[in-house]
């Protein structure tokens, strides 16, 4: 297979491994691993991890504090998200490539964090399943960088009050991106407050914007998959998850296949189903409790 060119500097949404190794010193890798059932992503970073990739922390490093209006993982105001991409040695220009160990679900929210600020960042196809090459144990500690604070685009992020505000309605496509147990409620997570999802979203679980083999599916097979739950037809297009990071393979898989100006709800479902005042809806679109 011919070798993918990729300019650093204007990084597709995936690269390969094989990539990866003839351009990494041309990059700032990140582990981004990160676990629900109470393993430390960053123990297993210092366990073994790509050469010289920084460890990214999803709930300091790309998250705010937790608070119940914003939900688990609130976006970080811009000069915290500034001063953490700094210490991890990524400045302004630097292209950063992304991974973790379970299909890019946790990378893809530092991917989508970059991108949607104009910055070059990828994640690894794969992850680091797909890495042949050796691993590195300990912490990686680089000499701190220049970054500028930067707003998040309004036209990128909702709030709660907009999401009600729009559901349910076909033009303005809500999508769900947790997997399909969580969404119809019959598979309730300790995490969440309440089983079910936003009224009027779709399923559109991200484990599957992967093909068989735990990469991307092409930019063909995903459009086909969007266009299927509206998104040619869609004003807007909006993901959530839980809390905001699994949504960004969405966004990630929606930029892949084509759709533009897709947008994240950071706040998700753990913002939402926090607030018994909000409607609910379980099992596949079927109505379930719902108040206010």
């Amino acid at each position: 297979m011919a070798q993918q060119q990729h300019d650093p500097a204007h990084l597709p949404v995936v690269v390969t491994s094989s990539w990866l190794a003839h351009n990494i010193d041309a990059v700032r890798v990140a582990d981004v691993r990160f676990y629900l059932d109470g393993r430390s992503g960053r123990d297993a970073y210092l366990g073994g991890h790509l050469p010289g990739a920084v460890f990214a922390d999803v709930d300091t490093d790309l998250a705010a504090p937790p608070t119940t209006e914003g939900g688990r993982h609130p976006l970080p105001a811009p000069e915290d998200f500034a001063a953490a991409l700094s210490r991890l040695g990524i400045g302004d220009a630097t292209p950063v490539v992304a991974y973790d160990d379970a299909g890019g679900s946790a990378a893809a929210r530092l991917v989508w964090m970059l991108r949607v600020l104009g910055g070059s960042a990828a994640l690894l196809d794969g992850g680091i399943q797909s890495w042949t090459g050796p691993l590195e144990s300990g912490p990686v500690t680089p000499e701190p960088a220049s970054r500028t604070p930067r707003p998040w685009p309004a036209d990128r992020i909702v709030d709660t009050a907009t999401v009600r505000s729009a559901t349910p309605d076909a033009s303005q496509l809500l999508l769900d991106a947790r997997v399909y147990g969580r969404y119809t409620g019959a598979e309730p997570a300790p995490v969440d407050a309440r089983p079910g999802h936003i009224p009027g979203a779709r399923s559109a679980a991200w484990p599957d914007n992967l093909a068989e083999d735990g990469r991307f599916a092409t930019p063909e097979r995903l459009r086909e998959r969007f266009a299927a739950l509206g998104a040619d037809a869609a004003d807007t297009i909006t993901a959530y998850c839980g809390s905001g990071v699994t949504a960004c393979h969405d966004l990630l898989a929606l930029e892949h296949a084509g759709f533009t100006g897709a947008r994240l709800y950071p706040g998700s479902w753990s913002a939402w189903g926090a607030d018994e005042e909000l409607p609910v809806e379980t099992g596949d679109g079927t109505p379930g409790t719902s108040a206010g």
